[in-house]
């Protein structure tokens, strides 16, 4: 039988765990003329949930992720490229003799993709209002969906660059934007701070992880061809050491499957897929361990030792400096907040509890 786990990639069809009322309220926003600020950490997701969402719809989507570019004249080529593959070139092109820079396109052999570059000497300014421009016009017949995902990426690109597109953007009535963000201190700068140019400009959502009875009955409903009589105990070891974490929780589940498959029993599979899991990764976690300060290992410690808060009094170390190293950590995504602090990867806190007893 097919392993019906499936982490690491964007998660569709079968493999799409509940998140019923997440898809109707993204969709909701999609369709007014509101934009969408989507939360939540690393491998909640939040992808995965807008991809489902953008599924229900015909309008044409345009996705971006930040993090793939490294300057102004990099995005707006891949935003040209995502449009070109959108619509065709013979139906667009009387519209891209009104720009004032011309493209330069080629034709990648090893992909038979297309190549979009820039005179060197033309301004970024210029390319950013033509290519935004080109957006509302082509949303005339259907209104554009343009995704930007690890959106807080963009502070990094150029100097100023947020208070361009909020400038451009705010004029426009035929494209709706949707902002994905996992580092959420830099994604409340962006949207949330008053003097930022992105202040209040959408709708705010924050992507929780999935509700502890749906992630139980999903994982429990497919471990049971292999564990019927104890499929309902193996999901709760699961769950009770993944926290409900969306990723992680595929990702045992997964591990657990086939161990069972193999023929191990499933009163001990849990344990052992664990333990295999964080020695799989081991090099991993120690190579990463060593590049850490001396302050963010003892907090990660007094994390994965469940000894109370790093900020508490009596953990022999000063509120500020704890607190500098949790938002450190946080913003590297080692650390997440969820009602409390916490490890972000189980199997990395059960790796420091291991080699810190």
């Amino acid at each position: 039988m097919k392993n019906p786990f499936k982490f690491g990639t964007v998660v569709e069809d079968d493999f799409f765990t509940d998140r019923v009322r997440e898809v109707k309220y993204v969709r909701q926003i999609m369709e007014s003329d509101n934009h969408l600020i989507l939360l939540s950490p690393r491998r909640f997701g939040k992808t995965s949930l807008i991809t489902k969402a953008v599924k229900q719809t015909d309008r044409p989507v345009i996705m971006i992720n930040i993090q793939s570019v490294t300057s102004t004249t990099e995005l707006l080529a891949l935003l040209l490229k995502r449009i070109f593959k959108l619509f065709p070139l013979e139906k667009i092109k009387h519209q891209i003799l009104n720009f004032r820079f011309i493209p330069i396109l080629s034709v990648n052999p090893m992909t038979d993709g297309m190549d979009i570059s820039f005179q060197p000497d033309v301004k970024a300014d210029i390319l950013l209002e033509d290519v935004f421009s080109l957006m509302e016009k082509l949303g005339e017949k259907e209104k554009m969906l343009v995704i930007f995902d690890e959106f807080q990426e963009i502070t990094g690109l150029e100097k100023n660059l947020d208070k361009k597109l909020r400038s451009i953007m705010q004029m426009q009535k035929r494209v709706n934007y949707v902002f994905l963000g996992s580092q959420e201190s830099m994604m409340e700068e962006i949207f949330e701070k008053k003097k930022s140019p992105f202040y209040h400009f959408g709708i705010l959502m924050r992507l929780d992880r999935i509700p502890y009875a749906d992630f139980f009955s999903y994982i429990k409903e497919r471990l049971m061809p292999l564990c019927e009589t104890e499929c309902e105990s193996v999901a709760k070891k699961i769950l009770d050491f993944t926290n409900c974490h969306p990723y992680y929780s595929q990702q045992l589940a997964f591990q657990v499957w086939n161990m069972l498959e193999c023929g191990l029993s499933a009163q001990d599979v849990v344990a052992q897929a664990v333990e295999e899991l964080t020695q799989l990764h081991d090099f991993d976690y120690e190579r990463l361990w060593m590049t850490m300060n001396k302050t963010d290992k003892r907090v990660l410690i007094l994390l994965a030792q469940k000894k109370g808060s790093p900020l508490e009094s009596g953990q022999n170390m000063a509120t500020s400096t704890a607190f500098s190293a949790l938002k450190r950590l946080s913003r590297q995504g080692y650390v997440i907040k969820n009602n409390r602090y916490e490890i972000d990867d189980p199997f990395f806190d059960r790796w420091i509890q291991k080699h810190t007893e």
